[in-house]
């Protein structure tokens, strides 16, 4: 579970440029200050695979030995940064297990926009099952630097209806909040 939690937030590729930084950089995560070639997606990136490393730790109640032999397990690091993360858990890990403030650590998603539309194959070389009606539906989502995402998927009549259902029920619980 931890693994995929962590594979969804992009942890393995974002891996790759920290294994290029020194510990020290990594530990303050000032890139441009000593002219680190990265972009800003890629600077991004990697907060967000460490935020969610730390957030998931929390989640997942790991003591900092448990998340160092995690890491170890999984990707390859430097052992400077490996002691960076072990040291950073081992003094901040507490207080947020403690407070269970890992849920403050991922950055909240806004929706921009949200549409819809429906459609219906009638030929193709590779599906067999045609003449089947699918709904497209297009989110805009803004992360907390404004950056806009767009994710863009296909359901079933069915798994739209289940999913409308989803929204209304959401819907009728946040207003009685």
């Amino acid at each position: 579970m931890l693994e995929r939690e962590l594979s969804g937030a992009g942890f393995e590729k974002s891996s790759n440029l920290i294994n290029s930084l020194p510990p020290d950089l990594f530990a303050e995560l000032r890139f441009q200050a000593i002219g680190v070639e990265a972009s800003i997606d890629e600077v991004r990136n990697v907060i967000s695979a460490v935020t969610c490393l730390f957030s998931t730790a929390a989640k997942h109640r790991l003591s900092s030995d448990a998340l160092l032999n995690f890491v170890v397990s999984k990707y390859k690091l430097p052992k400077q940064i490996l002691q960076v993360i072990h040291h950073v858990w081992n003094e901040e890990g507490k207080s947020l297990l403690e407070n269970e403030g890992s849920r403050d650590l991922l950055p909240a998603l806004q929706f921009v926009d949200f549409q819809w539309k429906i459609g219906m194959a009638v030929s193709s070389d590779n599906c067999r099952s045609l003449n089947h009606p699918y709904v497209t539906v297009s989110l805009k989502v803004a992360d907390s630097s404004g950056q806009v995402t767009n994710k863009v998927f296909e359901m079933s009549i069915a798994e739209f209806q289940n999913f409308h259902k989803q929204f209304k029920e959401m819907s009728a619980a946040l207003e009685t909040v």
